[in-house]
């Protein structure tokens, strides 16, 4: 029997808030709404896809540019900081078009009182993430705010890269039949702030999995397959991530649950607290869309990277239920993946 799934939809309120609520900064629904409702019609719409990151031709070249900002909280957490968090971020934003980052700014909100040596540490940490991923920063802006207005420091990067000739990547070009491959396992770095802003032990600890993938995009490219996305699952976890290429390029998507690699720690505590590992932030995970043939060569490709050698075959596109992702679970039963409306861990990045 075939199931349509075009019509499942969960039957949650009309959403109308008259002001900013912290869910509108989650990566969900809200977030969506606040792009598509406010901010595009302001600016104008949109100028190319809504991807990671903006591509524009200067001179002949293609330069891929991204803006991000970080408002983690704690700032030290298990794995990094907010500093080398800011910079691999911004770095991912970039490769996920196929780019080489070049170049990196950094502006920062002070609040006073902040003690300037948790200052320098996260400032190093930057300048040490940036020369390790082989970028420069080029400039920067610092601003201060009264004492309780902020949370130490929030920081705001804008990043550089060039997309190699003949490379074209984008959530526009997944297609039906392409297999989808994600780099490793999920839910670290969600899983990791939570356990130290709320004191929660899960057994074992985690640590952010935080880190800069454009050397692991470029051994995949090296590897000649037919890479047609690539995208990171931050904020609102993989679902969110396969939502949005979902409805970019119109296609339907099939996951198998039992294939995504979960540590056991992060599934400990997500059903410790009721969570889906498929909603849970990663900041140093990709997404892969890639011609169904050419998965086997580019899974062998990946694991010869440290950030990829855990990489596995999680699903594929499919043209049924164009915009929809489902899952196959464990007892051979389908659900739909959904993105959330708000929030399910603020402020992890």
């Amino acid at each position: 029997m075939t199931v349509d799934f075009s019509n499942w939809v969960c039957p949650t309120p009309l959403r109308d808030y008259p002001a900013i609520v912290m869910g509108h900064g989650a990566g969900g629904k809200l977030s969506t709404e606040l792009i598509t409702h406010l901010f595009l019609p302001a600016f104008g719409g949109p100028h190319g896809p809504l991807a990671d990151a903006a591509l524009i031709d200067v001179g002949g070249a293609r330069l891929a540019i991204s803006t991000d900002s970080f408002v983690v909280r704690p700032l030290f957490f298990p794995g990094g900081n907010i500093g080398e968090l800011a910079i691999n971020g911004t770095i991912n934003d970039i490769a996920m078009m196929g780019a080489q980052p070049i170049a990196l700014t950094a502006s920062f909100i002070l609040e006073e009182g902040m003690p300037l040596a948790q200052l320098g540490l996260i400032a190093e940490s930057m300048g040490r993430a940036a020369h390790n991923a082989g970028v420069i920063l080029i400039a920067g802006d610092t601003k201060v705010v009264d004492r309780g207005h902020g949370d130490g420091v929030y920081i705001t990067t804008t990043g550089f890269g060039l997309v190699p000739a003949g490379i074209t990547i984008g959530p526009e070009h997944a297609r039906p039949g392409d297999a989808i491959i994600v780099s490793g396992p999920i839910g670290l770095h969600g899983i990791a702030i939570l356990s130290v802003r709320e004191g929660i032990e899960f057994g074992a600890p985690v640590t952010s999995d935080t880190a800069a993938l454009h050397g692991l995009v470029s051994t995949m490219l090296a590897s000649g397959s037919r890479i047609h996305t690539l995208r990171d699952p931050t904020r609102g976890g993989v679902a969110a991530a396969l939502n949005e290429i979902a409805a970019t390029a119109q296609i339907g998507i099939e996951i198998i649950e039992r294939d995504i690699p979960i540590p056991p720690a992060v599934q400990a505590a997500c059903e410790l607290l009721g969570m889906d590992p498929l909603h849970i932030a990663n900041e140093g995970k990709l997404i892969v869309f890639v011609e169904r043939d050419d998965a086997e060569r580019l899974l062998a490709a990946m694991r010869t990277h440290p950030l990829g050698r855990d990489a596995a075959l999680i699903g594929y596109a499919t043209i049924d239920h164009p915009g929809v992702v489902v899952a196959r679970t464990g007892i051979g039963g389908m659900r739909v993946v959904d993105t959330l409306v708000g929030e399910q861990l603020p402020r992890i990045c």
